[in-house]
């Protein structure tokens, strides 16, 4: 059973890089100035070096591309690791109010310290490594209060928890709207473009600064993913096998707001993605979460970048930011997850 179990993992984990290459390939080849796939080969190898190409796909669609996968591997891993500590199916860094927590943060540093998302010379380093900084910050705060909230008599109340999760997120959305209201109209434009959820302006320092948090926090929360096996259990049955039940769960939700933290710093607050992924992965590979957090976070990733391709290319030459297509994508799943658990 284990022998199949692996087989079956490493050909889903095979087919789901192979579908991200696709949608990858489709991304670097389409939009306004359209390339062959020869263009793409040469300008990459270097073979033909071409000032045009090299601009398009090094400054452009190459940041964008690794930027959503980055993203969308954060966000897949957040989820995964969210709804096996609430034993919630539901459960989503968006959903609960933590990407509205992350982001609040981060619009009260662009508020105080006038970050101009769209100006070329944004690229100051001190300022877009403190956005993720802030965003944990903000991310804690909002998951310390929904998880203060949906205590009852020590246990996490599902129904509480769902509840909390929608009043603080528009709560944080609320004060994130108010402060971008605040701001002259140019950062305004800049917040309100980044709130909906956009990476169109992803670029390699954005990608740099986020990749050590994906690093670190994702290999912990993979690593210590087999704990979440046994979180679906009674808690009773948990704690005589000698586990710290409440410490390893709140080590695993600090690590999930790292990573939803990191993601919502650079590419806004982007929803549904943490609760598509695990579910897609747990019908593909089963339930075992050392198999479903790496699948997961490819779904994730592959989800993402495709997101990010139809939203470029669809209305072009006019963009859709990539969170508002993952909105359309993941409302009616959302609801069929709804009336599934009602079921």
């Amino acid at each position: 059973m284990h022998k199949k179990t692996s087989s079956l993992f490493f050909l889903t984990m095979s087919m789901l890089i192979l579908l991200i290459f696709v949608a990858s390939y489709l991304h670097i080849t389409n939009g306004v100035f359209d390339m062959s796939v020869m263009d793409v080969i040469k300008t990459l190898l270097r073979i033909e070096s071409n000032s045009k190409f090299d601009l398009v796909i090094f400054e452009f669609r190459l940041p964008r591309i690794v930027i959503a996968g980055l993203v969308g591997i954060g966000l897949g891993m957040a989820g995964v690791v969210l709804q096996g500590i609430t034993r919630n199916g539901l459960a989503d860094p968006g959903i609960l109010g933590i990407n509205a927590g992350a982001g609040a943060a981060v619009v009260i540093f662009m508020f105080f310290f006038q970050l101009k998302l769209v100006s070329a010379d944004m690229s100051s380093w001190m300022s877009i490594l403190m956005m993720p900084l802030f965003g944990f910050i903000g991310g804690t705060i909002a998951a310390i209060l929904i998880f203060s909230f949906a205590l009852k008599n020590g246990h996490l109340d599902m129904q509480r928890l769902i509840l909390t999760g929608i009043a603080i997120n528009s709560g944080f959305g609320a004060l994130s709207l108010f402060l971008s209201l605040k701001m002259s109209a140019q950062d305004f434009e800049s917040a309100a473009i980044w709130m909906a959820g956009s990476i169109y302006n992803a670029n390699w320092i954005f990608a740099l600064t986020m990749l050590p948090w994906l690093l670190i926090l994702g290999l912990y929360v993979h690593r210590k993913s087999y704990l979440l096996d046994y979180f679906q259990l009674e808690e009773d049955s948990i704690t005589s096998l000698g586990i710290a039940v409440e410490k390893e769960k709140m080590k695993l939700l600090l690590a999930s707001v790292g990573l939803v933290s990191a993601c919502v710093s650079v590419s806004g607050s982007i929803g549904f993605i943490g609760l598509m992924a695990p579910h897609i992965a747990k019908q593909l590979v089963g339930i075992q979460h050392r198999y479903v957090m790496p699948v997961s976070a490819l779904i994730g990733a592959g989800l993402l970048i495709l997101a990010d391709f139809i939203g470029k290319t669809v209305f072009a030459p006019s963009e859709l930011a990539v969170g508002i297509v993952v909105s359309i994508i993941g409302i009616p799943y959302f609801l069929y997850l709804l009336v599934k658990s009602k079921a």
